[in-house]
């Protein structure tokens, strides 16, 4: 199903989300309003890697990031692997994936950059590589 987010259309796996898609684009609608920092949606989530890095996103708190590395270390796997698995998450902005950034530097985002920047200042994170 599409959701839109900061003007922005992103496609997500609904059948992973246990809700109608009117409760998930007002949870979305609520977000984006600032009325919401979190997701009270119960998620489906695949039984391999992605996964696992999308559990890990979870737990990244709204106005913080964590760099790809650091997610690594936690599962004991290499950097490009969870920047893999976070192009494969189907539910993005629901499993923040746009939490999980470079070292110095934004990168990747299946939605772009920019809409991973305004999500990030969105949520008041402080951004690598920014001024």
């Amino acid at each position: 199903m599409q959701i839109q987010i900061f003007g922005q259309d992103r496609e997500i796996d609904a059948s992973r989300i246990d809700a109608t898609p009117e409760t998930i684009r007002e949870q979305v609608r609520a977000y984006e309003a600032g009325e919401r920092t979190e997701f009270d949606l119960e998620i489906d989530y695949p039984d391999d890697f992605t996964g696992s890095v999308m559990r890990a996103m979870t737990t990244i708190p709204a106005g913080e990031t964590r760099t790809y590395g650091d997610i690594a270390a936690d599962l004991e796997t290499a950097p490009i692997a969870v920047g893999q698995a976070c192009g494969r998450n189907p539910v993005p902005v629901i499993v923040p994936c746009h939490r999980i950034v470079g070292q110095d530097s934004l990168t990747g985002y299946t939605g772009g950059l920019e809409l991973k920047r305004r999500l990030l200042e969105h949520e008041g994170a402080t951004i690598p590589g920014s001024p």
